[in-house]
């Protein structure tokens, strides 16, 4: 094997390759300590013979196997080149998927560098990634699919990769909340026989759930999260009611609050953004209900009976005043000549919430956040070729200077005043760690929460900074001026929606893909973009001023303004059944503020929700499951179907859904194998040796039998799956 002097001469019917290591790359890197790296790879084909020299790696072989060497290496630079270590594992992973790649099993899409370097959640100095093809395809399937479900043996990250994307999921806001179950049927869901409180008792049955949870969460902040009821984690037996109380987000003058811990008396925001009380709480009973959704994608969920304020095109030439109608009456009727039929209200003022003290003016903020450098690797900076943005910064920063650096770029220096010491800390500096946006960058800004939920003054403040330095007005021959704004950011691009929607505006999101675009000219030099860039398109209420920077003001007015903010029903689709509750408001339109500043009742938070130990719910304990908690947005179930710990001559569930879903649109099935188990390779030919058993012998739901039970609650933790 190792390094020599020459390379063998491939005998006839063989072949040679050639590879130079690239000097930036350390042969460690590529060979292993003790040469680790390259043994496996000459175990995994030990019909080559593969020579070292210098940077030089060759191999004389089978042509087929050379082939797969050279790839092999290839392979393992472009996974080096993101600055990822190579080990063992992954380089054996990555010859499987080579060579069944080659046996013609998969598609041969997705190659082992895409597949060991898919970051999904980077977390107190870990990065969680797939290591498997079908681990990849099951982290995917969950982009893409509303329900999925992985089904597979002990040790294949099932539960650890769904965990991972629900906190990568509640992070970046796409969801609200995540909810965590697991049947605990190894006690025979008797939970009051054993000792302790209920989360004494429950707790060997969920640890599992709370261990991977802590591996990706600062564990400081998970109990605030569970208080909250932004991650909540319980067996399934207490699941059964869970869609009975109402968690929807309703808007109070303390922010947003689950409308099933609304009281009467409680305050709620109504249409004109003022607060108004709660009257009555009224339980409706299940009901068949519906998804509203409006043309900018903003949806809510209701029972056919619901009211709504609506009016058409013909009722506003008309001037008649706003109609009544209910879900079901407007159901089939959503057109009139291809245009939206039912005008949904909107705010007819900001939504009014107490001022809070914020420790930067809001304005310089906005600025910063758009054009700003937060690193914390520099003192602060800001790019603009605006004078009068650079003169607006600095009055509005004490203690700051705003000196150019060349070009468009200045620098904020702290005013030194005599007898200062040259320790003290910039203030924009100190102010940024005080709002978390230190070390941000143009995809990770965001606005803090006391921005976004403070007087209207204060939050058209921030929103003007961020349009006068990355938005701007659009203008088009014989319409209203729209307002445009951009930002690399997914949790500011929604910041943004929310202030423009709590200023009584609506803002339509697209997004444009970094790859294919052309590049940008910075210096003379093409600027590649490496993120994709969201545009929303923002139409605020007359009155409401989007810009202060002089030339995108005059601008904007001298196209006309901005016209008026329209929401209209886009589409009324059946989402099963329900426990539905209603609230009674003093306003005089019945209205309240909820999700994404729709006006309109019981909506439903997105929520991401994880089934774990799938094998052990009943049939019924399925469907319930299903029916009840389907309509949001993401659901995985996790499961291994070998492993069942039902009682004797109970089915299980999730072996009874596949024949029931498998080919149901939105629903995917994600099945891994003994070969995707990222624990120890002995677990994985112990999965072999149990199939090949039960394939010969059978047993009840096609798994081990009773008095060879293969897992307990105790006993089964996912650790460091798919990590």
């Amino acid at each position: 094997m190792t390094q020599t002097p020459a390379a063998k001469t491939p005998a006839q019917g063989q072949a040679r390759a050639q590879f130079t290591v690239p000097a930036q790359h350390p042969m460690v890197t590529v060979l292993g300590s003790g040469d680790s790296l390259l043994r496996v790879i000459e175990k995994a084909f030990p019909g080559a013979d593969i020579h070292v020299r210098g940077n030089e790696i060759s191999a004389v072989g089978d042509t087929a196997d050379v082939a797969l060497i050279q790839r092999v290496f290839d392979e393992m630079m472009l996974v080096l080149r993101t600055g990822q270590p190579m080990t063992e594992d992954a380089v054996e992973r990555s010859i499987a998927m080579l060579k069944a790649s080659g046996n013609g099993e998969g598609d041969g899409q997705e190659t082992p560098a895409e597949v060991l370097t898919q970051n999904i959640l980077s977390s107190r100095g870990r990065t969680i990634r797939p290591k498997t093809l079908n681990q990849k395809r099951y982290v995917d399937a969950i982009d893409k699919h509303t329900i999925v479900f992985g089904i597979g043996p002990a040790g294949t990250g099932k539960t650890y990769l769904a965990m991972a994307k629900a906190v990568q999921a509640l992070q970046s806001k796409q969801v609200n909340r995540i909810i965590l179950t697991r049947p605990a049927v190894e006690a025979g869901e008797r939970l009051g026989f054993l000792p302790g409180t209920l989360y004494e008792k429950i707790d060997p049955y969920l640890r599992p759930l709370y261990d991977a949870l802590h591996d990706m969460i600062d564990p400081d902040s998970i109990p605030r999260l569970m208080a909250a009821g932004t991650i909540e984690v319980a067996p399934l037996a207490y699941m059964r009611g869970r869609a009975q109380p109402i968690f929807t987000n309703v808007l109070t003058p303390d922010g947003w609050h689950p409308i099933g811990d609304l009281q009467v008396g409680d305050l709620v925001i109504g249409s004109n953004g003022e607060p108004t009380p709660v009257l009555g709480v009224y339980p409706q009973g299940e009901k068949d209900i519906y998804r509203v959704t409006a043309q900018d994608g903003a949806w809510t969920l209701c029972c056919g009976e619901h009211l709504w304020t609506v009016r058409t095109a013909s009722d506003k030439r008309r001037d008649k005043p706003w109609r009544v109608l209910e879900t079901h009456e407007m159901i089939g009727n959503l057109r009139a000549a291809h245009a939206r039929r039912y005008e949904l209200p909107m705010l007819t003022a900001p939504v009014c919430f107490p001022e809070r003290e914020v420790p930067m003016d809001p304005y310089a903020l906005g600025l910063l956040l758009g054009d700003g450098c937060l690193t914390g690797s520099t003192t602060p900076s800001f790019a603009t070729e605006d004078p009068e943005l650079v003169a607006a910064l600095e009055s509005a920063l004490p203690g700051v200077s705003v000196r150019p650096r060349g070009g468009p770029d200045y620098v904020l220096n702290r005013i030194k005043a005599p007898g200062d010491v040259i320790t003290l800390e910039n203030p924009v500096t100190g102010v940024l760690r005080k709002l978390a946006l230190l070390g941000t960058r143009s995809f990770s800004k965001f606005v803090p929460d006391d921005y976004l939920q403070n007087s209207a003054e204060i939050r058209l403040a921030v929103l003007q900074g961020l349009l006068d330095s990355d938005g701007g007005p659009v203008t088009q021959s014989d319409r209203t001026c729209r307002i445009q704004y951009t930002t690399a950011s997914i949790r500011l691009r929604d910041d943004v929606v929310q202030l423009v929607q709590s200023l009584g505006g609506v803002a339509y999101s697209r997004r444009r893909a970094a790859e294919g675009r052309k590049p940008g000219r910075a210096r003379g030099q093409d600027v590649y973009h490496r993120r994709d860039t969201h545009i929303l398109d923002i139409r605020l209420p007359e009155g409401i001023e989007p810009f202060r920077l002089a030339r995108k003001r005059d601008r904007y007015h001298a196209a006309g303004g901005g016209g008026r903010p329209m929401r209209f029903v886009d589409s009324i689709e059946p989402a099963g059944r329900e426990e539905c509750v209603c609230i009674q408001v003093a306003a005089e339109d019945s209205l309240y503020v909820t999700q994404e500043y729709l006006l309109t009742h019981n909506t439903l938070n997105d929520a991401f929700i994880i089934l774990d130990e799938a094998q052990n719910t009943s049939p019924e304990q399925m469907k319930m499951f299903l029916t009840r908690l389907g309509f949001d947005s993401k659901i995985v179930i996790t499961g291994d179907v070998t492993q069942v710990d039902l009682p004797s001559g109970t089915k299980s569930g999730l072996r009874q859904v596949q024949d029931i879903l498998e080919g149901v649109e939105d629903v995917h099935f994600s099945r891994l194998s003994s070969q995707d188990v990222v624990r120890h390779k002995l677990v994985g030919r112990i999965v072999d040796a149990y199939e090949k058993y039960d394939s010969t012998h059978g047993t009840e739901n096609g798994g081990v039998s009773k008095g060879g039970r293969s897992r307990s609650a105790a006993g089964h933790g996912h650790g460091h799956k798919g990590k």
